[in-house]
């Protein structure tokens, strides 16, 4: 029966890959047949140099020093398997190899096997894997971008028909929606008036009636936002310019919010402009606007909720902003502000309203000629700043 030794070293020179020995400075004692084929030494060429010797030229600076590292902290570990890793034969060709990293000690001195196997094979196989890969890749690339050349027509039609019918379901949704609540609640209360006849019940029917108007101003409000809206895209608004007291204009404003605003609710003026300044522009359509945003301002803050208006001068343009301490616009839905027409964001809940307003507020501007941008911070407020150029006399 074979010793233990005989097996190993039986093992160790029949083996399918190529092995090699070497101790703690990197010089190798040991090669098996299968690393001097691969290699193309003999063994006496091999036996007492360094590894480097089996290293590309270009990299043994670097292979010395990780091998110095390995040394330190010794660790079993492959190498090559998801890198293309190459070894050096004698006659300086070069080919892919993956190595299998290992060590042992034999009489507290550290050797380092190293297994090494020949992947040029599954390399070469990998690599016209990769480059039928990319030629396809090409061909769908191309073949793409001619379908897409050819139905730019078709696809410009389908977005504009997506477009409407989106269009065309908001609305429905929306003006169900917001026509239905105040006429349930004018049904309602109509109803309950008319059981209120006697003297002492005086006070419910007025809470009632109340209710009743304030619905049917919900209600014009909303056909005003609609026909507003419908008269500006066709054109059928014509600016009226004539001149005006500014400050008089914004009284008149503050004065008639006051009868909408909610409980406790107040609007403080800061405005810059001269008592007797005179302004020449479309006195309605800026009172629309001004009222608008009020509305906003009201209609997204708490009861209580203070609402700041500020009018300056800068650069013979009257800039107004409009502060309000409500519920503010999600960070993500800002940019839709002004390009979705109905467009209310997702925190208004129950809050009454079309999302018509400041679609309405951007088309009146550009016509005067203006312009509107907005901070807001979500729970902490919105202000919205327009601008009025030229208008100073």
């Amino acid at each position: 029966m074979k010793s233990n030794q005989e097996i190993y070293q039986l093992l160790f020179e029949n083996a399918g890959e190529g092995m090699v020995v070497t101790n703690n400075r990197g010089v190798i004692e040991l090669v098996n047949p299968r690393l001097l084929e691969l290699f193309g030494y003999k063994q006496e060429e091999l036996i007492g140099k360094r590894i480097e010797i089996l290293v590309p030229d270009a990299v043994k600076a670097n292979h010395s020093q990780h091998r110095e590292g390995y040394v330190k902290k010794p660790q079993d570990r492959r190498m090559g398997s998801d890198m293309n890793l190459l070894a050096q034969r004698k006659d300086k060709s070069k080919f892919s190899v993956e190595i299998g990293l290992n060590h042992c000690y034999v009489n507290e001195d550290l050797k380092v096997v190293a297994i090494v196997t020949d992947i040029t094979e599954r390399v070469e196989a990998q690599q016209k894997l990769k480059n039928v890969n990319v030629e396809l890749e090409q061909k769908v690339k191309i073949r793409t971008q001619e379908l897409e050349e050819n139905q730019k027509k078709i696809e410009k039609t389908l977005d504009k028909e997506r477009e409407l019918n989106e269009l065309k379901s908001r609305f429905v949704s929306m003006a169900s929606h917001e026509f239905r609540t105040p006429l349930s609640t004018i049904l309602s209360s109509a109803t309950l008036v008319g059981k209120y006849e006697k003297e002492d019940q005086k006070e419910k029917r007025e809470k009632h009636l109340d209710r009743i108007k304030s619905s049917v101003k919900n209600l014009t409000s909303i056909l005003n936002d609609f026909l507003s809206i419908d008269k500006l895209e066709d054109g059928k608004i014509s600016i009226n310019r004539t001149q005006f007291l500014f400050s008089e204009l914004i009284n008149e404003a503050v004065g008639e919010m006051e009868y909408f605003l909610k409980q406790d609710q107040f609007i403080s003026v800061n405005n810059s402009i001269e008592v007797n300044q005179l302004v020449e522009s479309d006195r309605n359509v800026i009172k629309n606007i001004l009222i608008n945003l009020l509305s906003n301002a009201s209609k997204y803050s708490a009861d209580g909720k203070e609402i700041f208006l500020s009018i300056n001068l800068i650069d013979n343009n009257v800039q107004i902003d409009i502060k309000d301490n409500g519920i503010g616009i999600p960070k993500e839905e800002q940019a839709k502000v002004f390009t979705n027409r109905f467009f209310r964001a997702g925190n208004v809940t129950n809050i009454e309203g079309t999302g018509l307003g400041l679609t309405i507020v951007k088309k009146y501007l550009s016509i005067l000629g203006g312009d509107i941008s907005f901070k807001s911070v979500q729970y902490e407020g919105t202000t919205f700043s327009i601008t009025l150029p030229n208008i100073i006399i």
